[in-house]
């Protein structure tokens, strides 16, 4: 969206509105509305938003970009729409799929009902799926790719055809299980005590380097994170003993693609080589010299490939299934 022009009227060629002066404009395009002030646009807001009603009247909000087969994308830890969301990665897909976002249940624009359960979350993404016709590919990254993972194990390849996971924060053997537990509980006491700075401090401290968490500390994503603090500990109920969810790796009969970077954790690409033998249906991938994060541009080719190229091992999972 463009400023408004010399002579007093909108540039944007797609506004539609009738508001503005010689310096200012406010205008609505698609779902958003947006404020233009001396050459600088702003996002102010949104406007009749799509949303799903989940199975216990928690209000879902989505959006979807592009046309074809239905892929939704389940955000990790903090994540959301409008902070460190996969926004970028659904336009990326955009030109294949319909490429579906939304916010996971206590974040951005969806609402949150307690006491939580995994269940509900996988309730979530049981009505989205309805939403979009009843049949889906899932991708989900980090702690979401564990949510992914068990809701397709519920859901089964009636709804979840083919299932992308990346980098599940999961890890092998009875250390792993006790150091995740003792995580578990310093978070949780932090959390009941109200101190959500420290709580993201804490959840961050072993990911970026100390000089990056103060300078991150003093940005603008910092008050969004500790808006939604209180959801770790959803994810951390996801992650059960931080060890690997073999039994729901074994009931996950659509084909799958487990993905992680070369540069991930030694810990986490045991974790992912586990996951992949365990299920039926795996194919194992890393991506060289990428991050559990790894850019849309560099994702979104690895992600059409597997999910336009599997469609005989789609109906062979979904045969197996059946005669199970």
């Amino acid at each position: 969206m463009s400023n408004l022009g010399s002579e007093g009227s909108c540039q944007n060629d797609q506004c539609t509105s009738e508001v503005y002066s010689e310096q200012a404009c406010s205008c609505v395009h698609g779902r958003s509305a947006w404020l233009s002030i001396r050459g600088m646009t702003y996002r102010i807001g949104e406007l009749n938003m799509p949303q799903v009603i989940s199975k216990d009247g928690t209000k879902i909000a989505y959006e979807k970009t592009g046309q074809g087969p239905a892929v939704f994308l389940v955000d990790g830890a903090l994540a959301y729409r409008g902070n460190f969301g996969l926004g970028s990665l659904a336009a990326a897909l955009s030109s294949d799929f319909t490429a579906y976002t939304y916010d996971r249940r206590g974040r951005g624009k969806s609402t949150d009902t307690v006491p939580y359960a995994i269940k509900r979350e996988i309730e979530d993404i049981d009505a989205l799926i309805d939403e979009a016709g009843g049949l889906a590919y899932l991708y989900g990254i980090s702690s979401g790719a564990v949510l992914a993972l068990k809701a397709a194990s519920q859901l089964e390849p009636e709804k979840v055809t083919k299932l992308a996971l990346n980098q599940p924060p999961v890890e092998v053997g009875e250390e792993a299980e006790q150091q995740f537990s003792e995580f578990r509980q310093e978070m949780d006491d932090l959390l009941k005590a109200g101190k959500r700075d420290e709580v993201i401090e804490f959840f961050l401290a072993d990911m970026v380097p100390p000089e990056m968490l103060e300078d991150m500390k003093r940005g603008p994503e910092w008050p969004l994170m500790e808006g939604v603090a209180p959801t770790l500990a959803y994810d951390n109920a996801i992650l059960d003993d931080g060890t690997v969810p073999v039994d729901d790796a074994k009931r996950s009969t659509m084909p799958t693609l487990v993905l992680d970077g070369s540069v991930s954790p030694p810990s986490f690409r045991q974790a992912a080589d586990t996951l992949a033998t365990t299920m039926p249906h795996a194919t194992r991938q890393t991506l060289e010299g990428e991050p559990i994060r790894a850019a849309p541009e560099t994702m979104a080719p690895v992600l059409t490939e597997f999910f336009t190229n599997h469609v005989q091992d789609t109906q062979n999972a979904t045969n197996d299934s059946h005669k199970a």
